[in-house]
């Protein structure tokens, strides 16, 4: 029974994450949750406490995803720059029905919730800081490995790509064209490959 529970509670936060992610956490009613997760009012807040809670808990969901898939293809790569470069390029190769093709939830989160709900917004912002630090963690790599001179300060140039994340995530969020996020993934990552010591 209590494997049975987990997988309920796991879908519920999986359901929740897509709902709030595509109409943001003011957006989302409730019922939006009852009819996506399957669930009376007062099961909903049985399980997840209120409906802050919920987001919050499928925030770090979302949070949890990206930063197991960050570390994995940013930090074991044997050439950080070239997976720094790749991870731009990828948002390129998105299929149409991908999620990601969607601004971050995070940076949505920060905005809708700025001026409104205080523990949200500074989850969010807390969340993001910690990807940037993955960023900035693979920039301090490659200065070890020699791709960066010893010059350069990682923080900055995390923070700069992190900037560059986010504005080409705006544009497939806008649905731009194909060619375009081709074009200005490419643009990007040739920054990043262009900061190699010795090119």
């Amino acid at each position: 029974m209590a494997r049975a529970a987990a997988y309920d509670r796991d879908a519920a936060l999986d359901t929740a994450l897509s709902l709030f992610w595509d109409k943001g956490y003011h957006a989302t009613s409730l019922k939006d949750l009852e009819t996506g997760l399957k669930m009376k009012p007062g099961s909903i807040y049985a399980a997840f406490s209120s409906k802050e809670n919920l987001y919050l808990l499928a925030m770090a969901r979302y949070f949890e995803t990206a930063r197991v898939m960050l570390e994995r293809q940013l930090l074991h790569s044997p050439s950080p720059l070239d997976a720094l470069a790749d991870h731009l390029r990828s948002y390129a190769r998105l299929s149409q029905g991908d999620a990601n093709r969607q601004a971050c939830m995070l940076t949505k989160s920060l905005v809708d919730t700025r001026s409104t709900d205080p523990a949200i917004a500074g989850q969010a912002k807390d969340y993001l800081f910690q990807i940037r630090e993955i960023f900035s963690a693979a920039f301090d790599r490659a200065k070890k490995l020699g791709e960066l001179p010893q010059s350069a300060d990682q923080d900055r140039l995390a923070r700069r790509f992190q900037a560059n994340v986010t504005a080409l995530r705006f544009e497939l969020h806008q649905n731009a064209s194909s060619q375009s996020i081709e074009n200005l993934a490419e643009d990007m990552a040739q920054e990043i490959e262009h900061l190699r010591t010795g090119t």
